[in-house]
């Protein structure tokens, strides 16, 4: 609980609980999974407790972003005549109250020779935006990252963060400071780097080391976290995740692991890190962030090898940490020692990461079916729901409703 305070307190990524009616990132206000609102829906379908669905919004799985009255979100949308891969790229604004459009803007466009093949489980245009009510950045990968104000207007953009994107673009940016941080883990070149979020120029940049597996790519999000009074973005990419000194790009510790395509986003509770290392097997590892330099072999406090997820993120409530593995197996650690209070197979494959709120975990499956699950040491299901469409992106809270996007619609669920 201490941990979570002063997670809260820091308010690194520019939105505190104060916003918590805002939804202004991957995984909610403060990157986790959590949500302050309370009477959340736990029964819909596809035609139930539906207060509207938007069918024509382009591909994509980044979630949806949301401040004050008004959802942001990216999509790819297929160039006329065009090869299969070609596609136009834009950033869009929906009315929450409708799901109507309030605007959209093309921001790049990709013909055969620019566009990157993707894999079938990756769209092009799978992060998901950042906004702090002010502006919004966008990231398709090496494609293109822009910024835009709430409004619609093009602030800056640039698409010469050059590497070669292995399956599509994934990890989703994020802004720290006056700097805006994603990590750019291609087939050829591994790196992370911070623009300046008002002008798009390049603060600073540092290379990944080499890989032993020779498999460089990976997807994750960072997080910014605060320990000792220093803040800290950590960045995941294969066989390594780092802690980076946001102005300056300083690495400060890092720790090594076997594993890459590294998709889930890591988690800071209880005075811990905690990191996922996908392929080919994935493990779960908890680490204090306190240390100076490569500290594998000085500070992991506990690791988990078997049944941990290759692509949702973990979630942490109170002392239990959640998993859910891309095949379906949700299991509940103590947070601090890794002792398994339950384990169960809730069905289905996985990609998107759970969310919390009011007492309750949301888990929602590839084949668009969301498991309630009530939080704490023993299990209990509360409701499962289906949309029957594939889904992979990750749910978002607005006001007391849902905002789950599937392959074909964007769902207000109340």
């Amino acid at each position: 609980m201490i941990a979570r305070v002063l997670c809260v307190m820091f308010v690194c990524l520019g939105v505190g609980r104060a916003d918590a009616e805002n939804w202004p990132q991957f995984r909610g206000p403060d990157g986790d999974g959590h949500s302050s609102a309370t009477g959340l829906p736990t029964e819909w379908s596809n035609s139930r407790n539906v207060a509207w669905k938007r069918a024509d919004i382009g591909e994509g799985w980044s979630s949806p972003v949301v401040w004050e009255n008004r959802i942001y979100l990216t999509a790819a949308r297929p160039r006329a005549g065009g090869d299969d891969d070609e596609r136009n790229l834009y950033a869009l604004c929906l009315d929450a109250d409708n799901g109507n459009s309030v605007w959209e803007k093309l921001l790049f466009e990709h013909d055969s020779r620019t566009a990157q093949r993707i894999h079938k489980k990756n769209s092009h245009a799978s992060p998901t935006p950042f906004t702090d009510g002010e502006f919004l950045w966008v990231h398709f990968g090496t494609q293109g990252t822009a910024c835009l104000t709430l409004g619609g207007e093009v602030v800056w953009k640039r698409n010469d963060i050059a590497y070669q994107m292995q399956h599509g673009n994934g990890g989703s940016p994020i802004v720290v400071d006056d700097g805006l941080f994603f990590g750019c883990d291609g087939s050829d070149r591994a790196f992370a780097i911070a623009l300046d979020k008002r002008t798009g120029e390049t603060r600073w940049r540092k290379e990944r080391p080499p890989v032993v597996n020779q498999k460089t790519f990976s997807f994750s999000t960072a997080t910014a976290i605060e320990v000792d009074g220093r803040k800290q973005i950590l960045s995941q990419g294969s066989d390594i995740i780092t802690a980076f000194d946001p102005q300056t790009g300083d690495e400060l510790w890092w720790f090594k692991y076997r594993g890459y395509s590294v998709i889930p986003r890591p988690v800071y509770a209880h005075g811990l890190v905690y990191v996922c290392t996908s392929y080919d097997s994935s493990r779960l590892h908890a680490i204090d962030p306190t240390g100076r330099g490569d500290v594998t072999a000085t500070h992991e406090r506990w690791s988990e090898p078997k049944n941990v997820a290759h692509t949702p993120s973990l979630l942490v409530v109170g002392s239990e940490l959640y998993c859910i593995s891309d095949r379906g197996i949700a299991t509940c650690f103590d947070a601090l020692t890794g002792a398994v209070h339950w384990q169960e197979r809730i069905g289905g494959n996985f990609s998107a990461s759970p969310i919390y709120a009011d007492g309750k975990i949301y888990f929602l499956s590839e084949e668009g079916i969301t498991t309630v699950v009530r939080a704490g040491t023993s299990f209990e299901r509360i409701a499962r729901n289906e949309l029957d469409e594939r889904t992979l992106a990750s749910i978002a809270v607005i006001g007391d409703d849902l905002l789950i996007r599937t392959e074909n619609n964007l769902y207000r669920i109340r």
